[in-house]
Formats: C-alpha cells, structure tokens, sequence
C-alpha cells in the first residue's frame, strides 16, 4: 500500500535520467526511422536560426558599408541575403516534414503503449479491480500512457532548447565572454523556480488522485440517460452538480494558488533576464559608437541574447511539464510491473465429470473477515444445482471461486482430481457461459451482435442465434426494433442511414444478455439471478426451457422459489458456511434455514 512519504518522493537526478532513458528507449523501439529524424532535426531546429541570425548581422553591416560607398560591400550584401534566404527555406521544408514525422511517431507510440496497458490491465489478478490502490496507481499510470507519445517530442523540445540557450551563449562569448557570463546567470534562477514550482505540481497531482475520481465519477452519472430520472426525483441534480465544482475547485484552484505562489519569484527571475538583456545591448551599442564593433553587430547581439533568453523559457517550461510525466513513469513502470493472473498449463477440452470444493475458505485481499468458511460440495455433470442464501451470505463469491476469478485462501478445487491451480483458466471460461446479475449492456453495438459476442471465436450462426432468441424469449421484442436485428439498441447511437437506435427496458436489456449466454451454447450455465427484472410468467417459461435440457450442467443463484424447487441438489449458504444440501423436498421436510427463507413463499404456494 502507498504511503503518504511514498507519494511525496522526488526524483534524483540519476531516476531523472534513466527515467529519460526508458523513454527514448521505448520510443526508439516504436519507430527508430523516426527517432533517427527526430534527433538530426534538433540540431537543425537549434543552429539554422543562429546561422540565419548570423548571416543577418553580416548584411545589415555589409549594407552600411556599401550606403558609405564600399562596392565590393554591396556584392556581399547580395551574396549573405541569398544565404539568408536559402537558409530560410531549409527551416521552411523542415518544419513541413518534422510536422508529418512527428504525428507519424505519435501514432505509432500511443497506439503501442495504450495497447499494451490495455491488455495488462485485462490480464492482473481480478482481486485488484477491487483494490483501491492498485486503482490509484492505475489512474496515475494511465495519465502517463496518455501523454506518452508527446513525451519523447517535449525531449527532443528540451534538447533543441538547451542547444539553443548554450550555443547563444557561447555566440556571445566571442563577442564579449562576460556578456555570456551575465546570460548565463540570468537564466539560472528561472529555472530553478519552474523546477520548484513543476514538483509541487507533481506531488499535488498524485495526492488528489481520488478528488478527480471522484469529480471523473459525477461527470459520467450526469450523462447516463438511465440516471436522469432518479437524480431529477431525487432532487439530486443542483446537488451533484455543486458537488462536482467542489471538487473540481479543490483540485484545480490549488494549482492556481501554486502558480499565485510564485508569481512574484517568477516577475523577479524575468526581470533579471531582462537585465541582462538590455545590459548586452547597451555594451553593444557603446561599441558601435566607438567603432570597435560593426553596426551589425548590434542585430547579431540582440538576436543571440533573445534567442539564448528564450531558449532558457522554453527550456524552463518543456522541462516542467516533462518532469511532472516522469514523476508518472515510474508510477506506469510499476503497474506494468504487476504480476498477471497466474494460472496452470493443463487445458480442458471438456466438461469435467465433478468438480470438486474441498474446505473452501476465501476473504478478499483487504479484509480479514472470511467470506466463505471450510465450503465443500460436489457439482456433476448435467446435474441442476441452485446456490440459495440471504443477501451477503457468499454466493456471488462462490461464483466468482467456481469460475476461476478467484483462488481460494485456503482449500482447493479440483475437476476430475485436476487441482484448479494446475488448469489453464482461459480453456475453462471457454467451457463457461455466465450471466450475472450486473449483466454487461454492449450499447455500441446492435441487437445481433449483443447475441453474438456470446462466441465470437466462430463467424456469426444464424441457426444459434435464432434459437438462442427463442430460449430467451427475446425474438418478438426484436422483430418490433426498427431495423430488427441490426437496430442499435442505444439512443445515443446511429447507424450509416441515419437510423437512431432504440432504448430498451430492462426487462429486454436483460433477456438480450440471457441470449448471449444461450448463444454460447456452452457445456456449464451458471446463472446468477438472471431474470430478476423479467416478469414471472416468463422467467418460468424460460426456466423450464433450461431445467429441460438435460445436456448441460445449470449453476442458479436466485431468491425465487418457483426457479429454486427444479433443482437437481440446492446447497444453502448462512454467513459464509454451507448449512444445508438436497433436493427442494428434502430441505423443506428438515425445516431449518432454507424452510425459513422461502418460508412467505411456501405459504403463498400452498394458499
């Protein structure tokens, strides 16, 4: 777990470089043709404009000479300004080409650092979605993976910069070595403040991670259209909407403040430079006046100071929103770092015989209260079993231990005399079909490809599909849809005619998820209050469909007797601890803790 002494550490020169490092390295490997281009611009973006300066003074002093009658001084004057001028087109053709380059690179680094932080984020232990830090160091990782394709440009930015500023410098040297000397000294303390000022940005950043959650979380609730009516019943827009500023002040207003902090440290450093500035051009001036330097050298000098002034400011800057990214780096680093689901090597090509709970005890990481205590049971295959409980007894949980998210703390698993631990968990998923409760909506998608992304490992069937409708009863719903199966089922959406989808109830929402779970066709339904929002009559009907099929094994987790009573075996869950097993009968003849659940419905059946 992050400590607040973990968020407030700062970046040594020696991280700061090999920080700098990984990311040219990366960059290098994402498109080397680029890189290659990237670092010979630098040179070119940093010296022309020195050279073309340069050759500048040279035909403002040849020009004066020639006006003073020197003829050969007037042929110079034509020979620098076509140097001028040639030099001119060269930065010209270089900023078109870098303009292409840099987007080319761009897009190539964003597409291969976004892919892979979206697959390791797929592929991390399912504990972790869970777990508040390993959030916190996600939303700071994914800052970083966002602005990583910018980063190796604000590099080759601070390196053209830095040229710049010291190849000014060293230009004024010639002139007059104090002259540098006084540049030199009057771009230090800028710099150093924008380094002040760029780490407290940073460290402020990483402390308000779940401030801007927070604000991230209003914001999307705001526009789901499935919320508006409650948060309009509830008299809870005006206040999620003062919420939200609340905590966009918080975050953002600090900023603010530290900018205000340093407004005045910032006014004395740019005074300094414009010091120094108007300093260089008053000994330049004296020594055009006593003759000792050329009258273009004045131009030269101004030039030089300006640029090496403002290759210091936007060195300054550059280095301040790299140093904040490279603060974020090692907090990418460590996400990519974490261990992915660990899983075995034997594949399941079928169904297993039994599988197996031995003594079962589970709690999530950051508990340490047991969710489920010493659980055993047996599940045979093409048998019906029903998992019953009062709300928080452990069924869910169970769930999420039977289909390999979770590994149990203590106790083991086993199908056919295979110890889980041993299993690849991606051959049993394919074995899998499961609707939770929190089924997934696939708003951007339409109604048949909802049903087909039950099995996409095969082109779309339409044999499957129609009967996988049927079994959920969402056929007639579908046929009304304005372009039947292919509407979208999202109002927000549209398709190429200008067609706007259609919002669903639901009821059909969830029927739609029940027929991508039908569509699978798999050997093993599990079945976690699957219809909860679907009416009576046609949850039994759909029910019957599923007990009657007797080639599949149907894991059920409901509160509904009329779904519960067909089960082959019910196993009760009390507080985490399997307390009764057996058939519908059975457990009602022992009146114990499943009678006295279902004890209102029991009457009601008997009435």
């Amino acid at each position: 777990m992050a400590t607040k002494k973990d968020k407030e550490r700062k970046l040594t020169v020696k991280e700061r470089i090999i920080a700098i490092g990984r990311v040219a390295r990366i960059t290098f490997l994402a498109a080397p043709v680029m890189v290659v281009v990237q670092v010979f611009g630098i040179f070119i973006t940093a010296i022309l404009p020195l050279a073309v300066t340069y050759f500048a003074a040279l035909t403002t002093t040849a020009l004066a000479e020639a006006y003073a009658g020197s003829q050969p001084a007037g042929q110079q004057a034509i020979v620098y300004v076509i140097i001028t001028a040639a030099l001119g087109i060269v930065m010209t053709v270089w900023r078109s080409v870098e303009q292409y380059l840099t987007q080319v690179m761009r897009y190539k680094v964003e597409a291969g650092i976004s892919d892979r932080m979206y697959e390791h984020f797929l592929m991390l232990d399912f504990w972790r979605y869970d777990d508040k830090h390993t959030a916190d160091l996600y939303d700071r990782a994914k800052k970083f993976s966002q602005f990583f394709a910018y980063i190796f440009d604000h590099l080759t930015s601070i390196v053209s910069q830095f040229i710049t500023m010291v190849a000014g410098i060293i230009a004024l040297i010639f002139v007059s070595w104090w002259l540098g000397a006084i540049v030199l000294l009057a771009v230090i303390p800028g710099i150093y403040i924008q380094f002040k000022l760029s780490r407290t940005q940073a460290k402020h950043w990483n402390e308000n991670v779940e401030t801007r959650r927070a604000k991230g979380q209003i914001e999307w609730n705001l526009f789901q259209p499935q919320y508006i009516a409650e948060l309009r019943l509830y008299s809870l827009v005006r206040y999620l909407l003062n919420l939200r500023m609340d905590l966009r002040d918080r975050d953002e207003k600090a900023r603010i403040e530290f900018e205000r902090k340093y407004i005045f440290k910032r006014l004395g450093a740019d005074v300094l430079e414009a010091g120094a500035e108007v300093t260089a051009l008053l000994f330049t001036v004296t020594q055009i006046i006593a003759r000792t330097q050329p009258i273009g050298q004045f131009l030269y000098v101004q030039q030089v100071v300006s640029r090496a002034l403002g290759g210091a400011s936007s060195f300054v800057s550059q280095i301040s929103t790299i140093d904040e990214d490279l603060v974020n780096l090692f907090d990418y680093q460590e996400f990519m770092e974490l261990p992915v689901f660990a899983t075995g090597i034997k594949r399941l090509t079928s169904a297993p015989n039994e599988l197996v709970l031995s003594d079962v005890t589970f709690k999530y990481p950051a508990s340490t209260q047991n969710v489920l205590e010493d659980v055993s049971l047996t599940l045979k295959e093409h048998q019906h079993i029903a998992i019953v409980g009062e709300n928080g007894a452990g069924k869910s949980t169970l769930i999420k231990i039977i289909t390999g998210l979770y590994q149990p703390t203590s106790g083991s698993m086993y199908a056919d005399n295979i110890d889980f631990r041993e299993i690849d968990i991606a051959s049993w998923h394919t074995l899998l079909g499961v609707l939770r409760q929190d089924y997934t909506s696939y708003s951007f998608a339409s109604a048949k490809d909802n049903v087909y992304l039950g099995d996409v490992s095969a082109p779309f069937d339409q044999t499957r599909f129609d009967q996988a409708l049927e079994r959920a009863e969402a056929a007639q719903f579908i046929k009304k849809l304005p372009r039947g199966i292919d509407s979208y089922v999202h109002p927000w959406m549209e398709d190429d005619e200008g067609n706007v989808g259609t919002d669903l109830s639901g009821g059909q929402w969830q029927r739609l998820a029940l027929a991508r779970n039908f569509y699978r066709d798999s050997p093993i339904i599990i079945l976690d209050e699957p219809t909860s929002a679907i009416d009576a009559l046609a949850e039994d009907r759909i029910f019957r469909h599923i007990f009657a099929d007797k080639k599949r094994t149907v894991i059920t987790i409901s509160h509904r007797l009329t779904t519960v009573k067909r089960a082959d075996v019910i196993y009760m869950l009390k507080e985490g601890r399997l307390v009764e097993s057996g058939t519908h009968r059975e457990l009602v003849e022992k009146r114990g803790a499943y009678y006295t659940m279902f004890k209102s419905q029991l009457d009601s059946d008997a009435k």
